[in-house]
């Protein structure tokens, strides 16, 4: 088992995606995945899992970008720090 690595700043702003109400999205907590903010399986080996995240409703998301957020996934404005 590998030790848990701190995850990689993919950018250091929240990422605006629109949702669709009732769809499950998984969002890269290691900051190493091609598809920012979502999970491609780059993790593998982190001791990092993307985080599944559910859209209540319609509209835009804002999936955190700098991996340092408390409320993840989304934004909370931790970028604001780094």
């Amino acid at each position: 088992m590998s030790e848990q690595q701190l995850p990689a700043v993919a950018q250091k702003a929240p990422f605006a995606v629109e949702v669709t109400e009732g769809k499950t999205y998984w969002w890269c907590a290691c900051g190493l995945s091609k598809k920012q903010p979502f999970c491609d399986g780059s993790h593998k080996g982190s001791g990092l899992s993307p985080v599944s995240w559910t859209a209540e409703k319609d509209g835009k998301a804002w999936f955190c970008g700098c991996k340092q957020t408390g409320k993840s996934p989304l934004c909370d404005g931790a970028h604001k720090g780094l």
